[in-house]
């Protein structure tokens, strides 16, 4: 099982150890930066002559971004969760704090069930949408669209202004996710500038967001694995790479936090257009297969 690639692409297996570490930290540090970690996990393996660790990989790799981003908004995140069931059983229905838990759950539900429609395509060995040139043009339309939310945003709202059409407009934006090199934190992002919220308010309210969604997709792939019969081996080397991508996406956190607030998110839409550049070359030309 360790070394085939049936319905679940479980590449990540062959690897081993130290590889994966590798990756653990490339994908800690793309999985929350709006760059896409899938074109990463994808170009990494490919120029080192790696396997391919494969969708299954990259999705229960969330679950270190979800111990990161736990861990890093924490205040937020217990506000929300103990507040919003406080405010429920002293029926505070204009508490704040189950007004932004309830701006989450909706905001889940658009990926949730495109996660669901989806899955087996995304899961798949050779994926068509896991092609070079797919993520190659899909970093680039994303660098555009990034570029635009950030030429028109007026940088002026906080999440505390959030309302049902911002949860549901980032909320839709998250299910373009789904797209390998499309970026969840890029989407979000790019959704919650052109919203006009401020750059470090945008990311707050993009990861906040995002936390369900992290939770449900690694969840269902460590039960896709599991359904799969994993060996231990493999699931050793899954949580070697799950343990060293939530130290990685936890200082990730941080630094996106600084750049936001002392620069902008131009960075990310040239980083972004240049690895696009890259890929679709590297394709043309049979340097990246």
């Amino acid at each position: 099982m360790a070394g085939s690639c049936g319905a679940l692409d479980i590449g990540f297996v062959k690897l081993g150890y130290a590889k994966v570490a590798f990756l653990g930290v490339i994908q800690g540090i793309t999985e929350l930066m709006p760059i896409s970690s899938t074109a990463h996990m994808r170009v990494v393996p490919a120029l080192l002559g790696w396997t391919d660790p494969g969708a299954a990989f990259s999705a229960a790799m969330q679950l270190a971004a979800l111990l990161a981003v736990v861990s890093y908004f924490w205040s937020d995140v217990g506000a929300v969760a103990f507040g919003s069931v406080g405010a429920v059983v002293q029926r505070r229905w204009r508490d704040p704090n189950l007004k932004l838990a309830l701006l989450i759950v909706i905001a889940t539900v658009p990926i949730a069930i495109a996660g669901l429609l989806l899955s087996k395509t995304l899961n798949a060995c050779n994926s068509p949408l896991r092609s070079i040139p797919a993520i190659g043009m899909a970093c680039i339309v994303m660098a555009g669209l990034l570029a635009l939310a950030e030429r028109l945003a007026r940088h002026r709202r906080q999440v505390r202004d959030a309302g049902v059409m911002d949860a549901i407009l980032v909320g839709l934006a998250q299910v373009g996710a789904l797209i390998p090199g499309v970026s969840r934190s890029g989407s979000t992002l790019t959704a919650a500038l052109g919203l006009s919220f401020k750059r470090e308010e945008a990311a707050r309210f993009s990861f906040l967001l995002g936390i369900p969604a992290i939770a449900l997709a690694g969840l269902k792939e460590l039960a896709e694995l599991h359904h799969a019969h994993l060996s231990a081996y493999g699931w050793s080397v899954l949580g070697v790479g799950i343990g060293v991508g939530a130290v990685s996406a936890f200082v990730t956190i941080w630094g996106l936090m600084r750049i936001l607030e002392r620069f902008s998110a131009w960075p990310f839409v040239a980083y972004r257009a240049v690895l696009g550049v890259v890929l679709l070359a590297g394709a043309a030309t049979g340097w990246l297969h």
